[in-house]
């Protein structure tokens, strides 16, 4: 009987000693940045978009990762997410005409590897507000700046997230 008791014992050991440890490493790499998050820095988007950067957090979502904030009214997100199927880019192109056929006003320029675009919701979809973004493939990866505002007044420039994009691809 007491050898029975001192191997529960130590089995429960061994399980407490795993799941400390399973505890500990969860909790580093919890803690451990969105790699989107580390190619701008809130200072240069603060110069860039005319705001106080404020909420800056990232996540994962599969192979994608995700930096999101607000700087002032923007609301701003750098994805880097693997890039898979579509290379002739019809399902954008589609997703534009969608878009366009319900009364948005899209803008769509290329110049090699990156393409900027800006949306502008029709007067009845204002409250879905107004998008710039830019995008690169590089390294089989797609990098991508978006910045969202409450009003096409308030929108960033293709020229401004354009810069935006072209500093954080450097810093893959």
């Amino acid at each position: 009987m007491h050898s029975t008791g001192f191997l529960f014992k130590a089995r429960w050991t061994k399980i407490w000693h795993a799941s400390l440890v399973l505890l500990i490493l969860t909790s580093v790499y919890a803690q451990e940045p969105s790699g989107a998050c580390k190619l701008l820095q809130a200072t240069e988007l603060e110069s860039a978009l005319g705001g106080k950067a404020a909420n800056l957090s990232g996540h994962s979502v599969g192979n994608t990762e995700i930096c999101s904030g607000q700087v002032g009214s923007l609301k701003v997100l750098i994805r880097i997410a693997k890039r898979q199927g579509d290379y002739g880019g019809f399902t954008a192109r589609k997703g534009v005409e969608i878009l366009r056929s319900k009364g948005w006003q899209i803008d769509v320029k290329t110049e090699g590897d990156l393409t900027c675009s800006t949306a502008i919701p029709p007067a009845s979809s204002a409250q879905m507000g107004f998008n710039t973004t830019c995008s690169i493939l590089r390294d089989g990866r797609v990098v991508a700046v978006e910045v969202g505002a409450p009003s096409q007044k308030e929108m960033a420039s293709m020229d401004v997230v354009r810069k935006l994009i072209q500093k954080a691809v450097t810093r893959l």
